[in-house]
């Protein structure tokens, strides 16, 4: 091994529980290592952001939902982002179809020689391009919608990314939260995010004077579905509907319908406020002047809402304790005592590497390649990807979150196995 001994390497996993000691091993217990504080060890790679850059946003998940955001913790300057790192809003199970007007039937195989004899493959020529790239492109994964804050300068205008000042943005990897800090025309602005792990649900907490100045609101908008990396088509709004379902004082339910695909987003505030509809889909939470704080949760479904929203402290709660077990359940490499130069940045890649899976590639699907953060390939997953972004999990001690997305080669048995046989092998062939 070039940054480690082997000798230093299992005798660290060793010491984290993952690999039987060894007699050498055995041999040092008269003298053994002091316990890894995982605490020190993950806190010491939290991502610190002092800039804005659009290739660097920070996400927080549960492996079947994530958010991503820019330096303000929400989706505030989206166009900032859009061409080199979208922020999007994603999950497993939101997924949009455009409609074809194509008949899928029609999908001619060409031959080709694999290893002497001729395998069927679809190709886009033979006047098939458009039946092609629809089949490739849908269904995609669909950007279920943008929140972020809407600031407005003092003479009246909307704020540019330039007028945020005296960043300072912290991803905590032990309790999942982000902690964005800015100024605002000279005005402090603290924000707080965290994803609930067992259900789709973001939470958020904001503290600034500019409530009170009614300078500060929350904005929510909602796109069409794009078989592009953004996820989003914001300009075909007519091809889609947001509808509020009901609205109460302290809340809103909102149903979603692109095409034949459908889904739901609910809203729960804490104090006052007001909820309103500003375009077809566009909605602006404005809370009360009488406080510099506030708090609301948003859940995403795929069926109008069966249970009870957890509100914001039990959100933030709830992920601290997922993180903390997450880190100190599984193994842990430590690589603070060797002299080698390079062990400070593999090891800041392994908890990193750690972090961004689990929040990803966790989940009931296989992941996809570039997870939940934006859409590659149309969105879809590669198995390939089995190996690289999930198979770790097992030889970390977090088999489960490995098993979550195994169901789906069961699922998929019978077409694997046709496939197989039109193709001329034996048994099932894997898309």
């Amino acid at each position: 091994m070039n940054v480690l001994s082997r000798r230093t390497f299992l005798g660290g996993l060793a010491a984290a529980g993952t690999l039987p000691p060894s007699n050498a091993a055995q041999n040092q217990r008269r003298a053994p290592a002091a316990r890894i504080d995982r605490l020190a060890l993950v806190r010491r790679h939290n991502p610190v952001i002092h800039a804005f850059d659009p290739l660097a946003p920070l996400s927080v998940g549960n492996g079947e939902f994530a958010f991503t955001g820019d330096i303000t913790g929400l989706q505030t300057f989206p166009l900032e982002y859009e061409n080199a790192m979208p922020l999007c809003t994603l999950s497993q199970w939101g997924w949009h179809t455009a409609p074809s007007g194509l008949d899928l039937k029609t999908l001619r195989l060409t031959p080709f020689d694999t290893h002497g004899r001729q395998v069927g493959y679809a190709v886009s020529s033979d006047g098939q391009k458009e039946l092609f790239n629809w089949l490739r492109e849908n269904p995609h994964r669909l950007h279920l919608g943008q929140f972020g804050l809407r600031l407005l300068r003092r003479d009246g205008g909307e704020a540019v990314i330039k007028d945020i000042t005296d960043i300072e943005q912290q991803l905590d990897m032990w309790t999942g939260v982000i902690t964005s800090r800015f100024h605002f025309e000279g005005v402090p602005v603290t924000v707080r995010t965290a994803v609930h792990p067992a259900q789709d649900v973001l939470a958020v907490t904001i503290e600034s004077k500019l409530i009170q100045e009614g300078r500060l609101a929350i904005r929510a908008v909602f796109p069409y579905g794009s078989s592009t990396m953004q996820a989003a088509d914001w300009q075909q709004t007519q091809k889609h509907q947001t509808t509020i379902l009901r609205q109460t004082a302290g809340g809103a339910e909102l149903r979603r319908t692109l095409d034949a695909d459908e889904y739901f987003v609910a809203l729960r505030w804490s104090g006052a406020a007001t909820f309103s509809k500003k375009d077809a889909h566009t909605f602006v939470l404005e809370p009360a002047r009488t406080s510099f704080r506030c708090e609301f949760v948003v859940a995403f479904a795929p069926r109008p809402m069966q249970r009870v929203m957890p509100f914001v402290p039990e959100t933030f709660t709830a992920s601290a304790q997922h993180w903390q077990h997450f880190w100190n359940e599984g193994a842990a490499l430590e690589l603070a005592a060797s002299r080698d130069p390079r062990a400070a940045e593999l090891e800041r890649r392994i908890v990193l590497s750690q972090y961004l899976t689990a929040i990803q590639c966790s989940g009931s699907l296989p992941p996809q390649e570039t997870g939940l953060t934006v859409n590659s390939w149309y969105g879809k997953f590669h198995l390939e990807m089995h190996w690289w972004h999930a198979a770790h999990f097992a030889l970390w001690n977090r088999l489960p979150m490995l098993e979550n997305s195994l169901g789906y080669y069961q699922a998929i048995l019978p077409q694997a196995r046709e496939l197989a046989q039109s193709q001329g092998y034996v048994g099932a062939r894997w898309p």
